[in-house]
Order: C-alpha cells, then sequence, then structure tokens
C-alpha cells in the first residue's frame, strides 16, 4: 500500500535482502561497525541527566553484528559519547560489551577519551583521565582507541603539547592501538586537533606522532569526510599501521582501494548497514572489486544523507532505522536526541533505506513509518 511521506507518496518494497547471519570470517579487510546505544524509555530522567540504558536491548544490537562477521567499535561517536552518554554509562558499556564479546567470540575495540572531565582542565588532568580510560579498556580485554579530546582540544596550545600528551599514552598501552581523529564537522569542540586548523599542519602532527611510536599503533581511523586527504595519509603510513576509514560519504572506493592501498573501515553507517556491508566484503574477499562497489555505492545515498550537516545529529537517523528494523522497540534516545532530526529528514531515511531492501521485516518498518507519521506529524 501507498505510504504518503511529507515529500510524496512511496510504494514501499515487500521483500528484503537476503542477508541472513553466518558465512565465512571476513578476510581480506578488517571491519568495525561503531554501534548505538538502546536506551530505557521507561527511566524517569531529564535530557540533561544521567543516561538510562536498556542492557539487554544493547547488547542484542551487538550481538546481531557480530553474527555477521563485523567487529564492534564500542562506545565511540555512535553510542553517543559526549552526546548523552556519559563516563559512568559509557565505563559500564565497556565492561558489558567486552564481556560479550569474550563469550561469543566476537571482535571489540573500545574507545579511550576523557570525558569524565567536565570543567575546565590541565594538560595533567587530561593524561590521567585518558589514563583511567585506558586502564579500564585494557582490563576489559578490549582493544583501546585514543579518541579525540575536547578537553586536550581546549587546553593544548600547540602541536608539542599533543605530541607530549599522545607519546606519553602510547608509551603506557600494552597493546597497539587505534589513534581516532574526528574532524569538527562531527564535534564542533574539536576544531584545530593536533594544534592546528590548517589540515596540513595538523597532518603533519598527527604523521610524525605514529612515526615515532609506529609498534604502539595498530591503525588510524580518520573521520574527515575528505577521501583524498584520506588516501594521502593512508599512502604515508609506516609499514604495518593500518587506515580505518571513518568517512560515511566515501566509504565504498575508500574501502575498494587502488593500486597503492586501501581502506579497512571503522564506520557509524555499518550499524543499519551492518549484514549488507558484511555480505559485500566477502564478495571483496573473492577479488570480485565491482561486485563489492555494485553492493556499495548504492548506500552512499542514505549514509549521506544520514550524515548531512549539522552531521553529529547522525544518531539520530541510526537509532531511528535500528527501531525501524525491529532491532529495538521504540524510538527514544539517550539524552532525548530523537528530536534531533526532522519528521522529512527521518522520512527520506525511511525511504531510501527501504529501496535497500534493509528491513528485515518491510511490514513492520512501514506500520512503525505510519505511526511516526501519525504521532508527529498528525493527518494531512
Amino acid at each position: 500500500m501507498t505510504i504518503h511521506l511529507p515529500h510524496g507518496a512511496y510504494e514501499p518494497r515487500t521483500t528484503p535482502l537476503d542477508l541472513a547471519p553466518g558465512g565465512a570470517a571476513l578476510a581480506s579487510r578488517t571491519v568495525f561497525s561503531a554501534a548505538h546505544v538502546v536506551a530505557d524509555p521507561y527511566a524517569d530522567i531529564s535530557p540533561d541527566g544521567a543516561a538510562a540504558i536498556d542492557w539487554d536491548a544493547t547488547l542484542a544490537f551487538r550481538r546481531h553484528l557480530w553474527s555477521h562477521g563485523l567487529g564492534v567499535a564500542e562506545a565511540m561517536d555512535t553510542a553517543q559519547r559526549g552526546m548523552g552518554l556519559d563516563w559512568a554509562a559509557g565505563a559500564e558499556l565497556i565492561r558489558r560489551s567486552a564481556a560479550e564479546a569474550k563469550a561469543v567470540g566476537g571482535r571489540i575495540a573500545c574507545g579511550v577519551g576523557t570525558d569524565q572531565l567536565t570543567g575546565p582542565a590541565t594538560l595533567a588532568e587530561v593524561r590521567a583521565a585518558y589514563e583511567e580510560q585506558l586502564a579500564l579498556v585494557e582490563e576489559s580485554g578490549a582493544q583501546a582507541i585514543l579518541m579525540a579530546s575536547r578537553a586536550l582540544a581546549a587546553v593544548a596550545e600547540g602541536p608539542e603539547e599533543y605530541a607530549a600528551t599522545y607519546a606519553h599514552l602510547l608509551r603506557q598501552a600494552t597493546e597497539p592501538v587505534v589513534l581516532h581523529w574526528l574532524g569538527p564537522m562531527f564535534d564542533p569542540a574539536l576544531e584545530g586537533y593536533w594544534g592546528s586548523s590548517d589540515l596540513d599542519v595538523a597532518t603533519d602532527t598527527f604523521l610524525k606522532i605514529i612515526a615515532e611510536h609506529p609498534d604502539k599503533v595498530d591503525g588510524i581511523k580518520i573521520s574527515l569526510l575528505d577521501a583524498a586527504r584520506e588516501i594521502d595519509v593512508r599512502r604515508r603510513l609506516p609499514s604495518g599501521v593500518r587506515c580505518y576509514t571513518g568517512d560515511d560519504f566515501n566509504y565504498p572506493e575508500l574501502i575498494a582501494g587502488d593500486e597503492r592501498g586501501f581502506s579497512h573501515a571503522l564506520l557509524g553507517i555499518f550499524d543499519p548497514l551492518g549484514p549488507l556491508a558484511a555480505h559485500a566484503v566477502r564478495v571483496l574477499d573473492t577479488g570480485d572489486t565491482q561486485g563489492f562497489r555494485d553492493l556499495l555505492d548504492p548506500t552512499v545515498e542514505l549514509s549521506r544523507h544520514l550524515f548531512q550537516a549539522p552531521t553529529r545529529f547522525y544518531k539520530t537517523g541510526v537509532v531511528f532505522l535500528a527501531w525501524l528494523a525491529g532491532h529495538q522497540e521504540h524510538f527514544t534516545m539517550v539524552g532525548g536526541l530523537q528530536s534531533a532530526r526532522s519528521l522529512p529528514h527521518l522520512a527520506k531515511a525511511y525511504e531510501l533505506a527501504d529501496r535497500l531492501g534493509l528491513f528485515p521485516d518491510p511490514e513492520l518498518a512501514e506500520s512503525r513509518m505510519r505511526a511516526l507519521l501519525t504521532v508527529q506529524g498528525g493527518t494531512r
């Protein structure tokens, strides 16, 4: 039946893609999906209060990703780190997810930041906050992802202080870590990270830190939405240091690569695209690059829609699609972030995802879309 969306009538598809769990382990690329958290909709809290998590649903979604062969990047930006998820909830998320990963044999890496600092901090306090989180992640048995820090961006006076801070942390890490460069389009507080707003200067600082500690860096995650810069950085990395694309605008071409290399993946868009992304990488594992592109290229329109400016609100679309897909029973978010995107934006996301066949039960997705239209839009 036709559904009347704000931008026009749409006839939903009736059959989903056949993307059952299981299959061979991903071989040619290491692929992480950054995963969202499921809020507890019955918690009596305010938007700026402590996060209330539905732990059963949150862990079930991670099992869903692992069942398709993906790794989980935990407690990252997609989990609303710094946008509703406080450090107390983040620490519990890391502990629970790491234990679940161990139980089911799933791969996991966890974000290490400084978000326990809630006001102005000194460099020493920033280092101590990083150290506390690094210790928790390593004790949990997960790989560490050193995230960009708002507190460090606020206090560091130049590239030298970034280099000294990261050198201090890398010396302490017991296993190689992933360094994360999150651009200001994802978090405006990270403007000028690595000590300069000039991206060429910032890139040189970033690469110098890696070059001085190659044995402590498993890889880097770049989230700048700039394919050309990612390729340039990728080609300048020391041997053995991986590039994990975080470019939700250009991921098919970056993962496919060229004659001089390719990117692995650590992507928020692989939260809703998880089963399809895993299937595409298995096709790439056979050497069929064009088949891989044929599967993932059509998803870019949806990803660019979800990540359109203000990019940091992409989490709303990610959780919305998880609700439509039946991975959770409600569209409530930590911090009330379900209000961060308009009804027309969400309706377009529904249509684009449905056209791709992403919903395991198209009728359920349609009925939930209709319910949202009624509650938020009334009748027209």
